[in-house]
């Protein structure tokens, strides 16, 4: 995934682009650049490296002019180089693209664009989409029938946005995200809201299969045969302009530090919502749960919810694996589809694939104007506000709280969760940083840690090493607790950490047991619970809860033990190594 943006108005193009890459970096952060233009010439300057770090050497928001794009990377065609970074200008100069997706026919197109005598500076797939503009822009002579000629030619999912020297901007979205914001005098091309949110909150969110043109007179939005459609402008909410860290040292540790709060926005704005998709649960024959990383995690969850609370079946299926499970859809089903953005490219050919069976789909995410939100039946609001940090906290737990809403509703005793009860606990284990300070400490240096739950926290056992892995790179592994002696009991010796997730709860005395198994092989043991045990070498307290929302009360002082741990290890924890927000590529 990566970030694009452009822009045209009546101002200095550069620094408006370098503010708006700055708020868009979780979605890329291998390289950067920009390129503006102005009195018919198109210049450029890009880098390896973060915003920050790139704008110091080459000045990027120095560069001259009105209209401009620019672009954060994150590498899947060719390494992380200088050659490699976006914009990438074709042979001729007269055309600069900025690019996010895959097109797949790009070796194809290489070949044939050589033979015709084009050449090529980098290892990307994007550099053909410049070349092949202006092949067609020199037949055709003419913007909007070199959009079409091009768009006709690309295979893959892709967004772009071209700059010719002649002033005119044009972008064209095929299932990648592209998001139009309109100000006075001014337009706004990017991949996200946040790139442009500071100057207008009118958006138009540009349908799949259209394509943009925009010069110093008007703006145009055209479908692939070149038919115009008319656009619908949308007003988006400011929060999202609430992106800074304010006193906090990283987004991570804001974000982990909301969450007393964020749990009680989780569906609030989609009441409705929740009552209606009980409604779809009750009357469905099959349900299926989907997801990437950690709302996969969370859909384990809502399984689990599902059976014990509701009596209802349900299958967990992780997003990517959908195309190669396609039988296993029946006809006429429900699937609930869990994303943080709403955008993540194996979630959103799960709900096609699913689709495709006549099926309902209720969605859960943060962005209620997101491809998802457009693609669903039933949408579902997280409401927790902006996530820059890349790995996903506070939006964990809102999808768990929603997941605890449907499971009320459905409930024929209509179990009531003390949702206040859930935040205070939130916050007594927010009070214990310098304790998960130290054991961040401890654990610093070690290559392997293991996670084990069973029942519910199982599902958090592997949302934790997730997130030890994410924030720390430090190899992990969630484990069943029951599984321990068929294999992973092999790895246990005092090398190893392992932390027990065992509340006081039906699961407790097995797990227990297992923590003496392992501890008998000399691995050090944290236990996280509401009770003390001479097992564990160290205790991380969580407060006494009911069963059912005990998870939350489990994965807050994983996620705070992760960040800790990252910054003993010198790293970045709102931006990983390898790693987007929001995967939109396959």
């Amino acid at each position: 995934m990566c970030s694009i943006i452009g822009y045209s108005g009546n101002e200095n193009a550069a620094p408006v682009i370098v503010k708006g890459l700055r708020r868009m970096e979780y979605r890329g952060y291998d390289s950067v650049g920009v390129a503006t233009e102005s009195n018919n010439h198109i210049e450029l300057k890009k880098g390896v490296g973060k915003v920050e770090v790139v704008n110091s050497k080459f000045q990027l928001d120095d560069l001259p002019g009105s209209i401009g794009i620019g672009h954060t990377r994150w590498a899947t065609h060719g390494k992380v180089t200088d050659a490699n970074a976006h914009p990438h200008p074709s042979n001729s100069g007269k055309i600069a693209i900025v690019h996010n997706g895959i097109i797949e026919n790009f070796d194809e197109l290489k070949e044939n664009l050589k033979k015709d005598g084009y050449s090529f500076q980098s290892e990307t797939d994007s550099e053909v989409i410049a070349n092949l503009l202006q092949k067609n822009y020199e037949n055709l002579n003419d913007v909007k029938n070199t959009m079409i000629k091009t768009v006709s030619e690309l295979r893959g999912h892709y967004s772009f946005i071209a700059m010719f020297e002649n002033g005119q901007l044009a972008a064209a979205r095929y299932h990648e995200p592209l998001i139009i914001g309109i100000g006075k005098e001014k337009y706004f091309l990017s991949s996200d809201v946040l790139g442009f949110i500071e100057q207008t909150d009118d958006v138009i969110y540009i349908d799949n299969g259209n394509f943009v043109l925009i010069d110093q007179e008007k703006m145009q939005i055209l479908d692939f045969d070149g038919n115009e459609i008319k656009p619908q402008i949308t007003k988006v909410s400011k929060e999202f302009a609430d992106v800074y860290k304010g006193d906090y040292a990283h987004f991570t540790l804001k974000e982990i530090s909301e969450q007393s709060e964020t749990i009680f926005k989780a569906g609030e704005t989609t009441k409705d919502s929740i009552k209606k998709s009980s409604d779809y649960l009750k009357n469905a024959k099959n349900i299926y749960l989907t997801g990437s990383g950690t709302s996969h995690n969370a859909s384990l969850v809502g399984k689990y919810l599902l059976s014990k609370y509701a009596k209802i079946k349900s299958e967990s299926i992780i997003a990517s694996e959908m195309p190669f499970s396609e039988n296993i859809i029946e006809p006429n089903s429900l699937l609930i589809a869990l994303s943080q953005s709403g955008e993540s490219a194996d979630v959103l050919e799960a709900v096609n694939i699913a689709k495709k069976s006549n099926c309902k789909i209720i969605a859960i995410l943060n962005s209620l104007t997101s491809t998802l939100a457009r693609e669903s039946d039933c949408v579902i609001g997280m409401n927790c506000g902006p996530e820059i940090g890349v790995a996903a906290t506070k939006s964990f737990t809102s999808q768990l709280i929603i997941l605890y809403k449907i499971i009320q509703e459905l409930s024929d005793e209509k179990m009531v969760i003390d949702f206040q009860e859930i935040s205070s606990s939130i916050s007594q284990i927010l009070m214990e940083h310098n304790k998960i300070k130290k054991l961040a400490n401890e654990i610093k240096d070690i290559s392997d840690i293991y996670v084990l739950g069973r029942g519910i926290h199982y599902p958090i056992a592997i949302e934790s090493a997730l997130k030890i892995k994410e924030l720390t790179y430090i190899h992990a592994e969630g484990i069943a607790g029951g599984e321990l002696k068929h294999g992973p009991l092999a790895l246990m010796d005092s090398s190893v950490f392992v932390i027990i997730i065992n509340p006081g709860d039906s699961t407790y005395q097995d797990t227990l047991m297992s923590a003496r198994e392992i501890k008998a092989r000399g691995a050090k043991i944290i236990g996280i619970s509401d009770k003390s045990s001479d097992v564990y070498d160290y205790w991380i307290q969580i407060p006494k809860t009911h069963e059912l929302t005990f998870p939350i009360s489990e994965t807050i002082p994983i996620q705070l033990l992760s960040y800790y741990a990252a910054l003993e290890k010198d790293t970045d924890p709102d931006y990983p190594r390898n790693l987007a927000k929001s995967v939109t590529v396959k």
